[in-house]
């Protein structure tokens, strides 16, 4: 065995604990409990003989010494907030098992050549802030000022949570890696999808963070009385929007492939006006989110979709208006730690496949110093954001045996080869 397995899972558990006690399991960046979680981390790092630090990004990093400290170091993590009632593992199984390998490796006496880095990553979920990845995008150097200005309900400024958590946001270029900086990222995750158990498959091998993008659609029609308005006249923006709510259903249900999935969710639907029960809709506002590994097809959904409904909708007397709110480009994984994984994996004895990630993970911003890769375990059936998400200690500990074995090839292998 090349980790505890008992000491893994023991961890997750403790880690876990550190909840809001009426809504389990909630640890939300930039609250109370979020410090003490982070403040558990920080002492299981020294324990394990890790050097601790927290940059001025704010992510917590423990250090495992190498051989050569002219290498780049070797980087493994994940995140230790939560969405609200969002599980005990997202993001904390690929922390609490980097530092399992990393107190593995010293406990064994095995010194690797680089450095081995254990992050814990700021907000990588949405914060209050409208934000997500907020630690590893210091590392890509894509936290702006315009970023730091935004506010929660509360009237706090991203600057200050970030102060709040001990980061220092005027000296975030310091937090920056350039490109070349680290050997490799490699992240350990909840598969948060049903492939994997489906399949009775051990492990999954990451082929990359599907693009990301969401558009506010807003269809304009004409508000009209409900009772003396005909059905020939009306200019009615709400079925407008369900015509493209369906339309985006059927078309990423028709352009979805196992090896590579597409899907588009309309998950808010808002400013309906006049929004009461005896008048026609005159507007209605969408939000809608396309992903895909393939960035052409997630643009193309959005482009295809509204030039194929565009003269049923004029013919309906209604004006779309389309407004980007983000787009996050493809992550592929490297091919060659996807190689190295899987060998690891094969040589352990675990069965395994290819797939894909539809969720974004730090691994987005973090590629941009080095190579990337991540290991997927299965989790009950898909769930993930839930109360109910769970995986068995024994998958735990599979991932964490791989992600063991593939630190130690990458350090063989020297960053050169990837």
């Amino acid at each position: 065995m090349t980790i505890d397995a008992q000491r893994l899972w023991q961890r997750l558990d403790a880690l876990a604990e550190i909840t809001e006690p009426d809504r389990p399991w909630t640890r939300r960046s930039f609250t109370r409990r979020f410090l003490a979680g982070r403040a558990w981390l920080a002492a299981e790092f020294a324990a394990a003989g890790l050097d601790v630090r927290l940059d001025a990004g704010g992510n917590l990093i423990g250090r495992l010494a190498g051989s050569n400290p002219d290498l780049p170091p070797l980087v493994t993590g994940s995140h230790s907030d939560s969405v609200p009632s969002g599980g005990r593992y997202d993001g904390m199984l690929g922390v609490i098992a980097a530092l399992e390998v990393a107190q593995s490796l010293r406990e064994q006496g095995r010194v690797l050549a680089h450095d081995v880095e254990v992050v814990d990553f700021l907000a990588e979920e949405p914060s209050e802030f409208g934000l997500s990845c907020v630690g590893s995008r210091s590392w890509a150097g894509k936290l702006d000022a315009t970023m730091l200005a935004t506010t929660r309900p509360d009237g706090m400024t991203l600057r200050e949570g970030l102060q709040y958590v001990g980061a220092d946001p005027d000296r975030l270029a310091s937090a920056y890696r350039a490109p070349g900086s680290i050997a490799a990222y490699v992240e350990l995750h909840i598969e948060q999808a049903r492939i994997l158990e489906s399949n009775a498959l051990d492990i999954g091998v990451v082929t990359g963070i599907a693009a990301i993008r969401r558009e506010r659609i807003t269809v304009i029609g004409r508000a009209d009385h409900a009772g003396q308005t005909p059905m020939g006249e009306r200019a009615d923006a709400l079925v407008g929007a369900a015509r493209i709510i369906d339309g985006a259903y059927r078309d990423a249900l028709a352009g979805t492939t196992p090896a590579c999935p597409l899907v588009a969710t309309v998950g808010h639907i808002g400013n309906v006006k006049p929004n009461a029960a005896n008048a026609v809709p005159g507007q209605a506002e969408l939000i809608m989110e396309c992903r895909c590994l393939d960035e052409a097809k997630v643009i193309g959904l959005f482009d295809d979709l509204f030039a194929r409904l565009s003269a049923e909708l004029t013919a309906m007397g209604l004006e779309i208006q389309r407004q980007v709110i983000s787009h996050v480009p493809a992550t592929p994984c490297t091919a060659a730690i996807q190689d190295t994984i899987s060998a690891a994996a094969t040589d352990l004895g675990f069965t395994q496949c290819h797939l894909p990630s539809g969720a974004g993970h730090d691994g987005m911003f973090a590629s941009h110093a080095g190579p990337f890769g991540m290991i997927f375990v299965p989790c009950l059936d898909g769930r993930s954001h839930t109360p109910e998400e769970w995986l068995e200690p024994e998958q735990a500990a599979a991932g964490a045996r791989v992600l063991f074995e593939t630190i130690c090839r990458l350090d063989a292998q020297g960053a050169a080869s990837l």
